[in-house]
Formats: C-alpha cells, structure tokens, sequence
C-alpha cells in the first residue's frame, strides 16, 4: 500500500484554502456573476404591434408574429434577435402614418440597424411577407451576419430585400417580385461613392426573383455568392456592378443559376440605357467567376441585351480577369456570350453557345 507523504497532504491543504480565500475575495470585489437571460418567445396577434415585441425582446428572444396584416415600419436595433411569422399569412404592410422613427423616415417595411462601430448581429428574419412600401421591403445597413430566409417581398418601390456596409449576410430560399429596383441589391452603399466591401462570404442562394428591375443586384462588393437562384421575368437577371475604385468590386462567384426570358423593359435613367433581356451582366469588375449557369431567350435591343454581357462601367472601368466557364447559353439576342469591353485577361472556357460576340467564344456550336 502506498502511503501519501504527510508534506503532501499539508501542501494541498494549505493551496484549496488559499483558492477558497481567492474566491470569496473575488466574489466581494466582483459581486456575484450575472444570471443567463432566458430566451423569451414574445408572441404578436392581429391589432397588436410587432415594434412593441421588438423593443421588449432581448438579444436570444424570438418574436413570432402570428397570420394576419399589420400595417407598421418595424426598426431592429437589438443583436440576436429572430422575427418569425407563419408564412405567407403573414403579411406587413405600410402605416397609415409612417413611425417617427429612422425606419418609418426610410419608407421601410422591415429596417435592422447597427452603426460602424458597433454593427448589429446574428439578425434572423424568418418566413413572413413585406409589401408595398415606398422605398424597401427589408433593410439591413451596418450589419453581420443578418440571415433573411422564406420572405416574400412583393410590390416595394425600390429593394425587395437588401443591405449596405455590411458583412456575411444570408439571404436564401426567398420569392422577391414586382419590386421597383432589385429584388435582392447588396452594395457597399447606396447614397454615396467609394471602395468596394469586402463582405467576407455573404450568401444570395436558392431564391426565385420575378417581375423586377433588376433580379439581383451586386454593387461595389467583393468576396460573395450567387448561386442556385431562378431569375425570370425581370428585366435583367444578374447585374454585377463595379467601377474604377480602389479595391475594385470582384472575386466572387455567380454559380448554378437558371436565368431565362428576363425581357421586360425597364426606361433609361440619368447614369443607365434602358435594360431589356439581359441574363448575366459584368461592369467594371475583376476575377468574377460566372459557371455552370443556364442562360436562355434573353432578348432584347439594349446596349447590355444578351445571354451573358461584359460591358464597360458608367465611368468607363473594364473588366478583368473574370472567368466565364461551362454555362449552358441558347437563344439570347443578340448574343448569348458577349464581351463588349475587351478588358484585359477575361477567359471564356467550356461554353455551350450558339451566337458569341465576337464570334469564337462559344465551346460548342457554331459561333
């Protein structure tokens, strides 16, 4: 039988006592540790007002919005936070007076707001309808990580669904339709120029977008992608959009999607020709890789009008360096691959096609 040394056993003793004096002096200085918030379901009924739940909810809270149509502008400023609703059923549309608040002031359906300093996080919006207001359906603006899934944004006069300065967004298995711009827009920002983001792997994936301007638009970003989305009925599909500024917008990916008969017409504006029948449109971006997408009858007569377009940005900036690799292209006009800037190192590789400008690029078929 072993015996402990006594040595030992004083030794021990005397450090338990010194840890138990450490902790009781720690626990008088410190006061004891707060308690972990319960995660509270705050549940919203007809006649009663989702912004109230919102600003009694507490980051880890759920609050779910049952059927029904609340007429309000709801402002998120709470990190953590998840607003569901059942479906379709349920249904936000514009105040009779706009809230007082920044939301309302944007015209907004549904606005998650964090600062530069200070993003808001881990937003959840999950399964609900936002429709008819002025300007956005749902609004993300310095924010990470906000995960927007089952929204149907309808008949918003300019974004269905969208976010500016802000990073490692998700936005999947959404219908956004009839909207007056995109119907899913992320950009750096929307009211003033500069650099492109870096948005560190946000996510437009699995979302069916009809009846809009644009069916997704990506303005001044980097590091992103688009991939497993339906886009019919637009009047374009995709539109990547970069400029001359320093980082250029690029390196992301436009993957898998089905893009076809995107050919309502949409009028010019001060900085854009009209847009008709554009699939996949690239403008002033770099080292962009567009694959494995079925494009087809995109049609149209403008400037951008075809199945996948390189064009030059409104400033001029070319692309380079995009790859355009194993898409399946028919019956876009006046091309279904056509690189309309020249820039420097853009490669066409594995194309199905028909009709190219100029003429070479297509894998198969004559071109």
């Amino acid at each position: 039988m072993v015996r402990t040394p006594p040595s030992f056993l004083f030794m021990r003793t005397r450090q338990l006592r010194y840890l138990a004096v450490l902790t009781a002096a720690l626990v008088i200085e410190l006061g004891p540790l707060p308690t972990a918030h319960a995660k509270t379901q705050h549940v919203v009924k007809p006649g009663e007002s989702i912004q109230a739940a919102v600003k009694a909810a507490k980051p880890g809270d759920t609050i779910l919005v049952k059927a029904g149509t609340y007429r309000e502008n709801v402002l998120i400023t709470t990190s953590n936070l998840t607003l569901s609703g059942e479906g379709k059923k349920t249904v936000i549309k514009p105040p009779e007076k706009a809230s007082a608040d920044d939301c309302g002031k944007a015209e907004t359906g549904i606005c998650v707001t964090g600062t530069a300093e200070q993003p808001l996080t881990d937003v959840r919006i999950r399964s609900l309808k936002v429709t008819g207001f002025a300007k956005n359906g749902i609004w993300g603006k310095h924010t990470d990580r906000m995960d927007v899934r089952q929204v149907t944004a309808a008949q918003n006069g300019q974004q269905g669904i969208g976010q500016e300065k802000s990073t490692r967004g998700t936005f999947r298995t959404n219908t956004s339709k009839d909207n007056g711009q995109s119907g899913i827009f992320l950009a750096n920002t929307v009211d003033e120029e500069g650099a492109a983001l870096d948005t560190k792997g946000a996510v437009v994936r699995d979302n069916r977008l009809t009846g809009n301007r644009v069916g997704v638009g990506i303005r001044r970003l980097r590091v992103l992608t688009v991939q497993g989305n339906t886009l019919t009925g637009n009047c374009g599909g995709v539109f990547v959009v970069g400029d001359e500024g320093t980082p250029r917008a690029g390196d992301l990916s436009v993957v898998n999607n089905k893009v076809y008969e995107n050919n309502k017409y949409c009028a010019p504006t001060p900085r854009l020709d009209f847009i008709q029948g554009t699939g996949i449109l690239l403008t002033g971006v770099e080292d962009t890789r567009v694959t494995g997408n079925a494009v087809r009858d995109n049609v149209g007569a403008s400037p951008m009008s075809g199945g996948i377009v390189l064009f030059p940005s409104v400033v001029g900036a070319k692309n380079a360096r995009n790859t355009i690799k194993d898409n399946v292209l028919a019956n876009n006009l006046p091309a279904d691959l056509a690189d309309r800037d020249a820039g420097p190192g853009n490669t066409f590789e594995g194309n199905t096609c028909t009709v190219s400008e100029p003429a070479g690029k297509c894998a198969k078929g004559a071109s």
